[in-house]
């Protein structure tokens, strides 16, 4: 199963966050937003397939993030959970830890802001366009 969308880069991403990162429909962010990679998504956790949204319900799903500009990418690999509700409006939070809240997409993923390739968070600093992939496979 896959789910694509866009996003856009800005300014003030830092991703120097340490255990997540994250998407966001909102247009602004802070420079203290240091997890937000990035922003005006044209979808949110709520906008996701029935199917898809079962699926990671599930923690023996392995859900794949491929975050992509035109110059660079990076792939983070997490896992579902049957606590997840993916319902946030606006938010879509990827976390290094097993945490669970309306926010989160999938949890102990193996790469956090500020583990992303350099280069993609350099074009994201730009404003470039963001393209995100999430792929789900089931173990």
């Amino acid at each position: 199963m896959k789910f694509s969308f866009k996003a856009k880069g800005h300014p003030n991403v830092t991703s120097q966050h340490r255990s997540t990162f994250e998407v966001t429909r909102d247009n602004e962010i802070r420079l203290a937003a240091d997890c937000i990679v990035g922003v005006a998504s044209k979808v949110s956790l709520n906008d996701m397939p029935a199917q898809m949204k079962m699926a990671i319900r599930d923690e023996k799903t392995q859900i794949q993030v491929i975050l992509e500009t035109e110059n660079s990418k990076d792939s983070i690999i997490g896992y579902g959970h049957p606590l997840l509700t993916l319902d946030h409006p606006t938010d879509m939070v990827c976390r290094k830890s097993s945490y669970t809240c309306n926010r989160t997409l999938m949890i102990n993923a193996d790469k956090a802001a500020v583990d992303l390739n350099q280069e993609l968070v350099n074009d994201l600093k730009s404003g470039k366009i963001l393209n995100v992939k999430i792929i789900i496979n089931l173990l």
